[in-house]
């Protein structure tokens, strides 16, 4: 398998992706190779000063860089971006996927363009796992969508049903409907059609779970608008920001409670690992006809890494082929 990376996308570039990508070829499995893409002057000196070659890594040409603060309108008009040319290369069969830590927008938009949706799915939706009390849950969408319909609801619940299927490793997930109180007929408009849509449905339909069941695991699936799902998303990990510097700093406060941190250490790691968002690496785009994996602009190496393999298990578990049954599932029943 054939995984396009972004060169040129995030806080550092080319370094960050570069470093991240030979990352995955030194530690991943030998089954996939990497494209980079971009300005191919610049990633092949950085590979040259890194002294590093390998045959799974090349490289393809695009001049044009799109900024962090660019408009995805204007974006698109760029067609020898690191973004539209990676995607283009996926969408003429010569790549499986694509990453990207640049302009989330701007990949989302081109993302919709060049690969277009699956049939059947009316919005795409941008996927997250979240720590809870118990297991991990996942959440969509957490910024695709601004404004949605009840329908764009039920696609997003039946895609997250395939993703907690496959990378939970949950066979009947329990999915919620993000909402201001379990009542069915709480909420607006949208999450009273949703909550109905859902109830109807063949999925395992939980009813409505509100923002503090999140993290206490009620569900493995939440759904909810992109634009409440990215605020949740953006929350959380200021929370979780918060909640480590709270603790750095309350050790660090006198001798007794430094020695005691560092006999706490194991647990603090393992705190800390399930708390990180680059463990999971990217956000996979569910619904466009492709693999889009949106990572962080402030991603690490290991964090772009991490956004590989997760591609790479998209590609092998055949998510898209899965979402197209499930839906052909729905349509029979």
């Amino acid at each position: 398998m054939r995984i396009v990376l972004d060169a040129m996308g995030g806080d550092r570039i080319p370094e960050t992706p570069i470093e991240g990508a030979i990352e995955a070829i030194e530690v991943l499995e030998r089954d996939f190779e990497i494209i980079l893409v971009g300005d191919q002057e610049r990633i092949e000196r950085e590979l040259k000063a890194r002294t590093f070659s390998d045959p799974r890594l090349s490289v393809i040409h695009a001049p044009q860089v799109i900024g962090m603060s660019e408009q995805p309108s204007q974006a698109l008009k760029k067609k020898d971006s690191s973004i539209s040319v990676g995607l283009r290369h996926q969408k003429e069969g010569l790549a499986d996927a694509f990453i990207s830590a640049g302009n989330t927008g701007a990949v989302m938009a081109q993302s919709l363009l060049t690969l277009g949706r699956i049939r059947g799915i009316s919005r795409p939706a941008i996927v997250t796992i979240f720590p809870t009390m118990k297991e991990p849950c996942i959440v969509l969408d957490v910024g695709a969508n601004v404004d949605s319909k009840p329908t764009h609801l039920l696609h997003f619940a039946i895609m997250g049903h395939v993703y907690a299927q496959e990378f939970l490793d949950r066979p009947k997930p329990k999915i919620g409907l993000l909402n201001i109180g379990e009542e069915p007929t709480k909420g607006n408009e949208l999450a009273v059609a949703a909550h109905a849509l859902l109830r109807e449905s063949p999925l395992n339909f939980v009813g409505n779970v509100e923002g503090r069941d999140i993290v206490r695991g009620v569900a493995d699936i939440v759904v909810c608008d992109g634009f409440v799902g990215n605020v949740i998303l953006k929350l959380s990990e200021s929370v979780i920001t918060l909640v480590m510097s709270m603790i750095r700093n309350a050790t660090n406060a006198s001798l007794v409670r430094r020695f005691g941190a560092l006999l706490m250490k194991p647990t603090f790691d393992v705190l800390k690992k399930n708390l990180n968002y680059e463990e999971y690496g990217g956000a996979p785009l569910l619904g466009v006809d492709g693999v889009s994996i949106i990572c962080h602009g402030g991603s690490s190496p290991k964090a772009i890494r991490n956004a590989i393999d997760a591609a790479r298990l998209t590609i092998k578990r055949e998510i898209n082929e899965r979402i197209r049954d499930q839906l052909k599932e729905f349509t029979e029943s």
